[in-house]
Formats: structure tokens, C-alpha cells, sequence
């Protein structure tokens, strides 16, 4: 393990925690922590802005939209504690990107190998829909944690509004699209100089995988097309390529 990545991640987790940028959305999540959810009125929220999760090591950046109110918004773990997470941890353990299939508390024993779980927003927002000006507000997270990966040589957007936040990642970054970028499921942008290729999916939520829009086997695809270019890269099962996103 890189000691300077996971000093770097773990002051990024403190800074982010303690983020008060946005008072809409902190005002709503420690309102969400204090009314909670009938079904988990006994325990205590996180209700924070929450920071992203996984391997210091990792070569795959997970990118969703924000916590939900009642997943990561109580558990104060990224992608745990509701159907979304479930269904991504589900896939990731198949992929062998995760050394169990389930994420329900942030003291369940998940591990991620090779993967990093982030998103646009760290903040649980109204209606899943942050404003404009909170993007623009949490950005600055994405970035640092990303520039705090030294070997990210995939990145999987998690919808379009993640898929919108990567691209910008990229670009200041200073690598520049083989093609013209557009988000649909499954689509993959490669990038230079450095190889790094962003794979588009629909999010996992209700809204998606109740309708069937998107099934296990459409997120499998996507995790085995991850795992398909890594094993092409220098270290080939390992987390040993060379380059990073640091601009």
C-alpha cells in the first residue's frame, strides 16, 4: 500500500465529514438523522457528508450520484444500507472487485480490492437531486480523492449526472477523449495520454432495477468489461499499473 495515498485519503475523509459548503443539504440530511425511518428508529444516523470508501490501491473508480437519505445518510458508509448498495455490492463481489455480495452496515466486514467507491455529491439531497450549485460545491472532493489514487486506470459512472462529473474529471485532469463522449449504458471513452478508460451504466436504483432497465447481467457486463481492461494493463491481475489522474 502506498503510506502517502492512504494519509492522503484519510485526511480527505476528515475534510469531508466536517464540509458545512452546502446548508440545504445539511440542513436536510440532519433532519433526515433526527426523524429517521420507521424501520430504523432505533438507530443513530450518520447524517454527515460522507467520504468515499475502498482500496488505497485501487485501479477501479466507482463514481455514483450522492448518499441516499436512508442508506449512506445512516450508515456514513458510501453505496450500504439500501437496495442500491446491495445490487453494487452484489456485482462487485461477482467481479471479484469485493470480498462479499452484501453492504448493509459500516461495520459488516466489506472490503473492496481494487476498487474505490465515490460519488458527484456527499451529501444526501431532497428528491436524489442535487442543484447545480452544489455539484460545483462538492466537486473539490471527487477531484482530491481521485488525485489521491495513484492507479485508477478505469472509472464507472454510476448515471448521467455521475457520467457529467467524470467527464469534467478527466478534462482537468489533462486527458483528452479518443471520441466524442455520450453517455448510454455500457458505452466506453477511452482516454490519453495515459490510458484510461470511462464505462457509462445506469444507476442502481429502484427506479432502474424494479423496471428492469437495469438488470444483474447489464452490471455484470460492466464490472467484466472493467476487469477485461485491467487484466490488459501492466501488473495484469494486480494493482500495479503506472500513471494516475494527479494533474
Amino acid at each position: 500500500m502506498s503510506r502517502q495515498s492512504a494519509v492522503s485519503l484519510v485526511l480527505l475523509r476528515q475534510q469531508i465529514v466536517a464540509c458545512t459548503r452546502c446548508p440545504r443539504l445539511r440542513a436536510y440530511c440532519e433532519r433526515v438523522a433526527r426523524e429517521k425511518k420507521r424501520a430504523y428508529r432505533d438507530e443513530t444516523y450518520w447524517g454527515r457528508p460522507v467520504p468515499g470508501f475502498g482500496d488505497p490501491e485501487a485501479r477501479l473508480l466507482i463514481v455514483g450520484l450522492a448518499p441516499a437519505a436512508h442508506g449512506a445518510n445512516r450508515t456514513g458508509r458510501m453505496f450500504t444500507g439500501d437496495s442500491s448498495g446491495d445490487f453494487l455490492a452484489r456485482a462487485l463481489h461477482r467481479a471479484g472487485f469485493a470480498n462479499q455480495p452484501t453492504s448493509t452496515r459500516a461495520d459488516d466486514g466489506l472490503r473492496l480490492a481494487d476498487a474505490f467507491l465515490a460519488a458527484s455529491v456527499r451529501c444526501a439531497p431532497p428528491d436524489n437531486k442535487p442543484l447545480p450549485r452544489e455539484l460545483e460545491a462538492c466537486y473539490p472532493w471527487l477531484r482530491a480523492e481521485a488525485e489521491a489514487l495513484p492507479h485508477v486506470r478505469v472509472i464507472v459512472a454510476l448515471g448521467r449526472i455521475a457520467f457529467g462529473t467524470c467527464l469534467r474529471l478527466l478534462r482537468d485532469c489533462g486527458l483528452s477523449p479518443a471520441t466524442r463522449p455520450a453517455f448510454s449504458h455500457g458505452a466506453l471513452v477511452h482516454y490519453g495520454p495515459h490510458p484510461v478508460t470511462l464505462i457509462a451504466s445506469y444507476h442502481p436504483s429502484r427506479q432502474n432495477t424494479n423496471t428492469g432497465r437495469l438488470t444483474e447481467a447489464m452490471f455484470d457486463q460492466v464490472f467484466a468489461q472493467a476487469r477485461a481492461i485491467l487484466l490488459r494493463e501492466p501488473g495484469g491481475d494486480g494493482p500495479n499499473a503506472r500513471g494516475s489522474l494527479r494533474g
